[in-house]
């Protein structure tokens, strides 16, 4: 079994931590039994793995909790506005410290003719096993 440890580089650091923290949602308790809940802070290190790394959220390493739980939260704290609140947080912060010019933005982008996307000449024909390809075994 593989023991390796994912390194501290992908972890919240603890006074970005403590800036985070009050802004998430409370937990309320339960009732019932069951499962404790997986702790706020290594459930947004799965979420920031993820948005850091770009792999799927099934093939999050198992020590920040399983994909399906780090996805749930996910998407409820989208839904509760937690990382809009993060980005204002953030926005403000940097202008105290290094100031905004609110007056005048700018944004930069391209738009390009998608690769192989040219005119369509007729119908398309159909693939299948006439064609010389099958489905996957």
């Amino acid at each position: 079994m593989d023991t390796k440890r994912i390194g501290d580089e992908w972890r919240i650091p603890d006074e970005l931590w403590q800036r985070i923290e009050p802004l998430l949602p409370k937990r309320r308790r339960r009732k019932k039994g069951g499962r404790p809940p997986v702790p706020a802070r290594q459930v947004m290190d799965g979420i920031f793995y993820v948005l850091r790394t770009g792999c799927q959220w099934k093939a999050v390493p198992p020590e920040f909790g399983s994909g399906s739980t780090l996805h749930r939260y996910f998407q409820k704290w989208v839904k509760r506005g937690v990382f809009r609140k993060l980005w204002r947080a953030g926005l403000l912060e940097y202008d105290h410290r290094k100031g905004i010019q609110w007056e005048w933005q700018s944004v930069d982008g391209a738009m390009t003719k998608a690769p192989l996307g040219g005119e369509r000449r007729g119908p398309t024909p159909p693939i299948g096993p006439s064609r010389g390809r099958s489905a996957p075994c």
